[in-house]
């Protein structure tokens, strides 16, 4: 991941995304219990549909993931920069 810039909170039309990587199309979006929920995890899905169908590719991770398990967060974002 070394070298990649990451913006915070940007927008892609009408999503605001967690964090994006522009020179990889990476999206990475960290979720808390509000998206727990039936209508969260629906609207998640639409969104991150539109998004891939834009040419984003979409990582989400669990807010208790970042703190808990940091290195397998960045294993699953290492491994979404190498798919093609």
């Amino acid at each position: 991941m070394s070298g990649r810039k990451f913006r915070r909170q940007h927008s892609i039309g009408s999503y605001i995304v967690d964090f994006y990587c522009a020179s990889d199309k990476l999206v990475i979006e960290v979720d808390g219990a509000v998206h727990d929920t039936a209508e969260a995890k629906a609207n998640d899905h639409v969104r991150d549909e539109t998004l891939q169908r834009l040419g984003y590719k979409v990582v989400r991770i669990r807010n208790g993931e970042v703190f808990e398990e940091p290195k397998l967060v960045l294993q699953r974002i290492a491994a979404a920069f190498n798919q093609s």
